[in-house]
């Protein structure tokens, strides 16, 4: 006979599921058990925030879905915040939980289905006659419909006796492509025929499609300019043509260019505030395209909405380009070699620096340089995430983990690198954090270095909330809410058994170069002493859309 739990991971495994993240409690461990039993890695976080966001960046980094495995009770609520950034980027993770007994609620239970229904995550709950089937039906929603979906198991059921046999039907493994909507197409094509300056702007749901070449093929023949949202940073990284990332992060000579286009394809984009600093980013006679998978377009600054998947839509309109001989734009000819300088790199900047401090645009610029090219970037929130924005690129977006993006949270960075470094052990893991967020989730530091994968930490400190201080510093806040000093993150990350060394002037890298030499492995730890008070230059709209809202301004 089987019991639940193995039933469980059996079907996991069968399915072809490979990793695990979580803490055990009474209502998993045993599920747990099963799961290292039938081959599935399981690594352990020390808390359950953390390994939500592990799952969710193991998901980012390959396309497949983890499980994210909690106790009932504390041990699901605990995961609120990572879980919450899961949610809102769209990821496919399996929260196999514990969960109230199926005899009823007792005294130290809470509602488990309003926690995860507020937090907009679908229910299966497990019976000891249906076991294979639920499981089944949760881990194919999660990557069907590419959400977090919570699989609930009763304590008293984890030892119950299944004698269900493995599903025989085959459910779809993958979201099926939704073709593009003729209306759209027509409206569109409509808008491109007299096109001088089109604009391609790609999104996380672009990568997702695999439309990286459909769409590179479309702008070719268009003679567009290529730029991406913050989660698809890398899509166009083939290409010269490439402006880098539109909004927030774009340099400013990218940002003069977009505002050049007069029609803007936008693929797989939410076309949040910050892709577009709430429409002023564009011209305001420019024609915005929203191809989406989604019924209604995003923002009411969108002219035409095309509904359908990223690579269908770019390949209708390319056939439709080519049957109608619609003209090739000469913006690329008249452009000549500005592309090939518009990063943020080519901006000029007067250098701060102390004795003991330097200067995090220094710094960032300098270990572009040293990172390996086969890297996955993850970054925590905070001001400091302005500077890897700015000055680090990517292969690919699947080598780009922001954690807390979608939240606006911080502290996770540390879970991220872990999901990353476990889910493409083939790329070094760099991940980047300020002090803030780097002293929330130190935890997990531990996480990371117990996995033995190759990671280099970035340690941004500058002895405080930097974010709160640029935006706040100067309007009433109270500064001792704020700053902290210093704090000894290279001493504590030899006392947990990696490799560090503080950073205080551009000699101090050599300890990259060293780790490197030594073949990169295990973490090394850089505690970077930055300047207080230097502003991203990125985060001026950012300022403008945040203090200005706050201000009462329009």
């Amino acid at each position: 006979m089987t019991t639940l739990a193995d039933a469980i991971a059996q079907t996991l495994a069968d399915d072809g599921v490979r990793h695990a993240f979580g803490v055990v409690a009474n209502g998993n461990v045993l599920a747990v058990a099963g799961l290292t039993h039938h081959g599935i890695s399981y690594f352990s976080a020390r808390h359950e925030g953390g390994a939500v966001t592990m799952a969710d960046a193991y998901y980012r980094t390959t396309g497949e879905v983890a499980v994210c495995t909690t106790g009932a009770g504390p041990g699901l609520t605990n995961t609120a915040t990572g879980l919450a950034d899961a949610v809102k980027h769209r990821s496919g993770v399996l929260l196999l939980c514990g969960d109230v007994p199926s005899t009823g609620p007792r005294r130290i239970d809470i509602d488990q289905d309003t926690f995860l229904d507020s937090q907009g995550v679908p229910v299966v709950r497990l019976t000891d006659l249906t076991a294979r089937t639920d499981t089944l039906r949760a881990l194919r929603l999660a990557r069907t419909e590419q959400r977090p979906v919570a699989l609930c198991l009763p304590q008293d059921l984890i030892t119950a006796q299944v004698t269900e046999q493995a599903p025989t039907d085959r459910l779809p493994q993958r979201p099926r492509r939704k073709a593009a909507d003729p209306v759209g197409t027509a409206a569109a094509l409509e808008a491109l025929a007299t096109a001088q300056r089109p604009l391609i702007l790609g999104g996380l749901g672009a990568w997702r499609s695999g439309a990286a070449k459909a769409l590179t093929e479309l702008g070719d023949r268009l003679g567009a300019l290529y730029t991406t949202s913050a989660m698809a940073s890398g899509l166009f990284t083939a290409t010269p043509w490439s402006l880098g990332v539109s909004g927030g992060f774009a340099a400013p000579r990218a940002t003069e260019l977009i505002a050049e286009a007069d029609v803007v394809l936008a693929f797989g984009a939410s076309l949040d505030q910050w892709t577009l600093a709430d429409g002023r980013l564009l011209a305001p006679d420019a024609v915005l395209v929203q191809v989406d998978t989604q019924p209604a377009p995003t923002t009411d600054r969108v002219d035409i909405h095309l509904t359908g998947d990223a690579t269908e839509a770019a390949t209708a309109l390319l056939d439709g380009v080519q049957a109608r001989a619609l003209p090739r734009s000469a913006w690329r000819d008249e452009l000549n070699d500005r592309t090939m300088h518009v990063g943020w790199a080519q901006e000029p900047f007067e250098e701060t620096h102390t004795d003991d401090r330097i200067d995090p645009r220094t710094l960032t610029l300098h270990l572009a340089d040293l990172l390996p090219e086969e890297r996955t970037l993850v970054t925590d929130g905070g001001h400091f995430v302005g500077w890897p924005a700015m000055y680090w690129t990517v292969p690919d977006p699947a080598a780009y983990v922001f954690t807390g993006a979608a939240f606006q949270s911080i502290g996770l960075g540390f879970a991220g690198a872990v999901g990353a470094a476990v889910g493409r052990p083939d790329r070094t893991t760099v991940v980047a954090l300020g002090d803030g967020g780097a002293l929330m989730g130190l935890p997990e530091l531990e996480t990371l270095i117990r996995t033995g994968c190759s990671a280099l930490v970035v340690i941004y400190d500058d002895g405080g909330y930097g974010m709160e201080v640029v935006l706040f510093g100067d309007r009433g806040a109270d500064p001792a809410s704020m700053l902290f000093g210093d704090t000894d993150f290279a001493g504590t990350a030899r006392a947990l058994g990696a490799r560090s060394a503080t950073v205080r002037s551009v000699d101090d890298l050599a300890a990259v170069r060293d780790w490197q030499v030594q073949g990169a492995e295990g973490v090394l730890l850089l505690d970077c002493k930055v300047v207080p008070g230097v502003v991203a230059a990125c985060f001026s709209e950012l300022t403008t859309l945040i203090t200005g809202r706050q201000a009462g301004r329009p």
